[in-house]
């Protein structure tokens, strides 16, 4: 059984090189930097992804390792890096050797869980409340870590008031200190709402009837309301039945998406339609009089042949191979007219704003740009200027990929873009990472700095930024 894995392993790319994981957990504050560190910001950037912590037996998704954060610290001119593991409840269990849940290729089994697959935490990373809090995709247990520290706090129920999970990409709204979420059933046709406040305290939560389960990724909030998506790749017959994950376009669905008061009951949201997509991640959203705006990277065909050489992998490769282009959304609260418009054709993903615009009118997005290649690799950054769609690049250089950055504001900033943009890279080559940060209204220049860390970080899922002030 061991050496069938360790073969069906060697097929799996998002296991090797620069998406291998990394055994280690340090802490490194004497780094070496090229160029200097501005010293008018101060806080951490994070960035959450999936990085095994034992060797994976049978088929393994990439989307199935351990949840693991790296962060670096900065504060007047000086930088410190450290990553740590993410203790979710089903990581304590796998070490402890009683874990009765696989992967997303096995068959799920609830056991008396929330959750029907090994919940990772390892998705989506925010802070809210003074903590962060490390989320998953099909949703689970919020796991609470130190700002500071990484240490594992604590699985996150909210003083007991939980009815069940929390996916990732839920919102945090720092205007007002809420943390807006959304949970889905993968086998139940419903979703649901909830809104928790700063002193982490459930205040509301509502579900929302749907015609069938779905697989929904994201969300959107604006100042008063919630968008919740209805999108037709969903489970096929055969997936539904036996519980495994098999999914498809239904030809006969198109893609819905519910807005609703943010505090106001499910049988309030009001649907619109559009033409059938599948969308992974909002940019933001936002209202302009009786109209509710929202920008997201809408899916495109990605045009790639299926890579057999991975064999049974061939099809994970082909669907994490990102394709999406940025759109628009207008839904008119009043009249129920919408309408969808493209911004832009390059194609680009993972889409971060100020986080202090989150639900109000923003006029930048950056985008990781994505190369054309096999697997998932982000070879440089968009700046987009939302208004008319036109965007400039910073390019990371030849065989160097980053991840999902984040903007940093400039303390005392004065205008959306004031501020720095902050991601990890790698050189796939040399195997060597390290942090840059560019000038956020001068994207194409040069980084102000890049900062060498001790040891390579993985390829691999959502970041943020906190502030200092924010920290408990």
């Amino acid at each position: 059984m061991a050496n069938t894995a360790a073969k069906l392993n060697d097929l799996n790319p998002y296991l090797h090189g620069a998406y291998a994981p990394v055994q280690e957990e340090i802490t490194a504050s004497k780094l070496n930097v090229k160029g200097e560190i501005p010293r008018d910001f101060a806080g951490a950037y994070y960035r959450n992804g999936p990085n095994p912590y034992l060797p994976p037996q049978g088929l393994h998704h990439w989307f199935d390792g351990d949840g693991m954060l790296h962060a670096i610290h900065f504060e007047d001119g000086k930088a410190e890096y450290r990553n740590r593991y993410i203790h979710s409840a089903d990581f304590e269990a796998e070490r402890a050797g009683r874990l009765a849940k696989a992967g997303i290729f096995e068959p799920a089994h609830s056991n008396g869980s929330t959750t029907v697959y090994k919940d990772t935490a390892n998705t989506d990373i925010v802070m809210h409340g003074g903590e962060l809090m490390a989320l998953w995709y099909i949703s689970g247990q919020p796991v609470r870590l130190d700002a500071r520290t990484l240490e594992t706090v604590r699985s996150e129920n909210f003083a007991g008031s939980l009815p069940k999970n929390v996916s990732a990409h839920s919102k945090v709204d720092l205007q007002t200190g809420e943390f807006v979420f959304f949970d889905y059933a993968l086998y139940e046709p419903w979703y649901s709402l909830g809104v928790v406040d700063q002193q982490n305290k459930l205040t509301h939560f509502t579900q929302v009837e749907l015609p069938g389960p779905r697989l929904p990724h994201d969300m959107a909030i604006t100042e008063n309301y919630a968008i919740l998506m209805d999108l037709p790749i969903v489970f096929t017959e055969q997936g539904l039945k036996h519980k495994v994950w098999t999914i498809h376009q239904d030809e006969s669905l198109s893609t819905r998406f519910g807005v609703m008061p943010r505090t106001g009951d499910g049988s309030e949201i009001k649907w619109f339609e559009f033409e059938p997509c599948y969308i992974y991640h909002v940019i933001n959203a936002w209202e302009e009089g009786d109209n509710v705006v929202m920008y997201c990277c809408k899916m495109v065909e990605n045009g790639l042949d299926l890579p057999k050489q991975y064999g049974p992998y061939a099809p994970m490769v082909n669907v994490l191979a990102l394709r999406a282009v940025v759109c628009k959304w207008t839904m008119n609260m009043k009249t129920g007219e919408c309408s969808e418009q493209q911004m832009d054709d390059a194609i680009s993903e993972f889409p971060v704003v100020n986080l202090g615009y989150t639900g109000r009118r923003t006029r930048y997005s950056y985008n990781v740009s994505i190369a054309d290649t096999e697997t998932q690799l982000f070879d440089g950054v968009y700046k987009y200027d939302l208004g008319d769609g036109s965007h400039s690049k910073h390019g990371f250089g030849d065989n160097v990929y980053g991840s999902e950055p984040a903007f940093a504001p400039r303390l005392g900033a004065t205008a959306e873009d004031d501020g720095y943009l902050i991601t990890f890279v790698t050189d796939v080559t040399s195997g060597r990472s390290s942090a840059l940060i560019l000038d956020a209204q001068n994207i194409t220049d040069e980084p102000l700095a890049e900062i060498e860390i001790p040891q390579r970080v993985p390829l691999g899922f959502h970041g943020t930024w906190a502030n200092a002030a924010e920290f408990a």
